[in-house]
């Protein structure tokens, strides 16, 4: 390892600069550039498109500082993201950033872009950034501090391969995750086929059509049960370890992986009342914020049990929906998720002082919606469990490759596991 050598970051530099807020009175627009902010960083040093926002062309000229290019490094300087990057791609060109990122600019005779963003992507060294940041009440960094970070460097063709391997795994995960959008997406264009088509044939009057009538959801549920967030550490007979689902965390299921799930410690005769059985739904009744709604949920069976390293209990936050049989898992979790992409939860909030709770209660026991006979439910139980069972088997897929990703990278960039070149 003679070849190896710790450098710092501003050697690799050919430049180092940020962007720019656009000014006051010109705002973000529907369609044109892309407008890079912190939130669209994501944990995997990928960028969220769905976070960016767009700027006109004419901001685009005139800020020439926070145009970027391909394989530049966004560094987060401030905030709850600081210490995360993400590297630029072709498709997301042409675009611009904020002066909360700054805009690393590789000399790629030196580095590689995707060996440097992995080494800074290491939770040591992201944590190594916030203590550089002191303990402000607003943490960040500025060009010098970024500069001064060391990073221990092997020859550019090692750095290539290192990048290779890990990015391999990297493009394995992103395509499970894409297999899984298509999949979900399949298990959603059956259901507006078979029940939300046909709603638009039911009469005022709410007259039997096709098999349909107009009923409560709770037609197809035995009971609802309240969540327990327990302790954080272990104190008499809070002695069960469970890890506590919360409205956050069911985002993050529906979306890819609870990686962020805490560990929180219950009493074993109350984990007992609210573990979860196969089929229940668990759905948030507290939060939200103005543009997005509470009421996100997600349906537990053994595959998504598996998904975590601590039997699975919920928030007092959220609320369980124990089914009549776990047939009806699948249409009763559908059903709700259509009404909430509808944002037919705004109307049903409540609460004052900021917080908002959903009022479960009329969603479940008291609005009528078009519901179909049982024989139709359970028909699509058989044809969408399938899909649903892949889409757990390709986030276990991806738990184990994010593991091992995790695994590899210290070991790689310290040179401890090297990489035949």
């Amino acid at each position: 390892m003679r070849e190896w050598k710790e450098i710092k970051l501003g050697e690799l530099l050919n430049v180092i600069t940020k962007g720019t807020t656009p000014p006051k009175g010109v705002g973000f627009v529907d369609n044109g550039i892309n407008y890079v902010k912190s939130d669209a960083i994501g944990y995997d040093r990928k960028l969220d498109k769905t976070k960016i926002v767009h700027i006109n062309e004419e901001t685009h000229q005139r800020f020439k500082r926070s145009q970027l290019a391909e394989n530049d490094i966004l560094f987060s300087m401030a905030g709850i993201y600081l210490g995360k990057n993400a590297i630029v791609t072709k498709d997301i060109l042409p675009a611009n950033t904020n002066q909360a990122l700054a805009i690393l600019r590789l000399n790629q005779e030196k580095a590689n872009p995707t060996y440097v963003s992995l080494y800074l992507s290491q939770q040591i060294m992201i944590d190594y950034v916030n203590n550089m940041s002191g303990q402000s009440a607003q943490p960040n960094v500025n060009f010098e501090e970024i500069k001064s970070i060391e990073i221990i460097l092997p020859p550019i063709s090692e750095q290539t391969a290192i990048a290779s391997v890990l990015s391999s795994l990297d493009d394995k995960i992103d395509l499970l995750h894409r297999q899984n959008a298509t999949l979900e997406k399949m298990a959603e264009t059956l259901f507006r086929q078979w029940f939300v088509e046909p709603i638009k044939r039911i009469t005022n009057e709410g007259a039997i059509i096709d098999g349909f009538s107009n009923a409560v959801l709770g037609i197809w549920i035995k009971e609802t049960i309240g969540g327990e967030w327990g302790k954080e550490n272990a104190e008499g007979d809070f002695n069960k370890a469970v890890c506590c689902i919360r409205g956050t965390d069911i985002a993050d299921l529906n979306n890819g992986l609870p990686l962020k799930t805490p560990i929180r410690f219950v009493k074993e005769t109350k984990f007992k009342n609210i573990e979860p059985q196969e089929g229940d739904l668990i759905i948030e009744i507290s939060g939200g914020t103005e543009s997005q709604s509470t009421g996100r949920v997600c349906y537990v069976n053994q595959d998504v049990k598996n998904l975590f390293t601590c039997p699975i209990v919920f928030s007092n936050f959220c609320r369980m929906i124990r089914i009549n049989k776990p047939e009806h898992s699948f249409f009763l979790y559908c059903y709700i998720r259509y009404l909430y992409n509808q944002d037919e939860f705004f109307n049903l909030e409540n609460g004052s002082s900021g917080i908002k709770n959903l009022d479960y209660k009329a969603l479940l026991f008291e609005l009528k919606y078009p519901m179909p006979n049982e024989s139709m439910i359970i028909i699509f139980h058989e044809q969408v469990e399938t899909l649903f069972r892949k889409v757990n088997q390709n986030k276990s897929q991806i738990r184990t490759l994010t593991t091992l990703r995790d695994t590899l990278l210290p070991k790689l960039m310290s040179g401890e596991v090297r990489v035949e070149v």
